[in-house]
């Protein structure tokens, strides 16, 4: 996709001015597209195009703290916590009148669809996840983890140090890219499609917001009072009841895929588990056939 072709939106929730790429008919059924940390919309350009042939429409938002998104207040906490990644898209889709949408996301993204699709799931008309449940249990992670898991989560150790904060302000793209290569060791992305994405992180907000997801998803930071009931509902661990597909990419340096699914027995209705040969974290980045193909086999079931 070239960049003369992207349509770049705003509209305005109760917290923020949210940008937003809009593709394909008014008219048509929509599909929101949800990127995670740290990347962008350029992530789904590959995606775009097979699903406007199709005639749906497709909106890919910039989250919170990311590219052109802006708070409307100085005084609203940057919380990056899952609750207020959920209650975004959620005031999207009120504030473009979509009663339903598809979701695919990945990531944080991901994980503010599958919030959506747990606790409203008539919000949800279907749902593709990167890497399966993607909701927090922040109980179990603000205690000790299995060391494989703390070695693979390091960068989140760091942004709960000072140090941290100091080095994602001063070195936020080279930082970022070192964790593209080592969230997914195969796929080979050159400086400028890095590049493309990277400009994204240049929100006055990405920082403050970054570093209060990773301390508030372990018990380091207070969340925001006024997204306290959603976080208690998602501390029961809701199930998801709308048709879903996880797609996990097996190089993933993150969350590599279990060979036993446990995620299987949070999806409780229609649900489809898929490994990913070659396939790292950036799942429509890096798979762009497997995620079209999968959202389009939900939407026309």
């Amino acid at each position: 996709m070239m960049q003369s072709d992207i349509r770049l939106q705003h509209v305005r929730t109760p917290v923020l001015d949210i940008a937003y790429e809009a593709f394909g008919p008014a008219d048509g059924d929509p599909i929101v597209l949800l990127h995670g940390f740290p990347y962008d919309p350029r992530g789904f350009d590959q995606m775009t195009p097979p699903l406007v042939a199709e005639g749906y429409r497709v909106i890919v938002p910039y989250l919170r703290g990311y590219g052109p998104t802006r708070f409307l207040s100085p005084e609203t906490l940057r919380s990056g916590q899952q609750a207020a990644l959920a209650k975004d898209l959620l005031d999207l889709l009120d504030a473009l009148a979509i009663p339903s949408a598809a979701l695919m996301g990945f990531d944080w993204g991901g994980r503010a669809a599958c919030i959506v699709a747990a606790l409203w799931p008539e919000r949800a008309r279907c749902l593709v996840s990167g890497a399966g449940y993607n909701i927090q249990n922040i109980a179990r992670l603000s205690g000790v983890l299995p060391a494989e898991y703390e070695h693979r989560l390091w960068y989140q150790t760091y942004f709960n140090t000072e140090r941290g904060r100091t080095g994602l302000t001063e070195n936020r793209a080279e930082f970022c890219q070192y964790l593209w290569g080592l969230w997914s060791p195969s796929w080979r992305f050159d400086a400028e499609t890095y590049a493309r994405s990277a400009a994204s992180f240049d929100n006055p907000d990405f920082v403050e917001t970054v570093i209060h997801s990773y301390r508030h998803r372990c018990g380091a930071a207070p969340g925001d009072p006024g997204l306290e009931d959603i976080e208690r509902r998602l501390a029961a661990q809701p199930p998801i009841t709308v048709p879903t597909v996880s797609l996990c990419g097996l190089d993933d340096g993150v969350h590599p895929p279990p060979a036993i699914d446990r995620d299987a027995a949070r999806f409780t209705g229609a649900y489809d588990r898929r490994l990913l040969a070659g396939v790292g974290h950036n799942i429509p980045q890096e798979a762009p056939a497997a995620t079209v193909a999968a959202l389009l086999e939900l939407l026309r079931a």
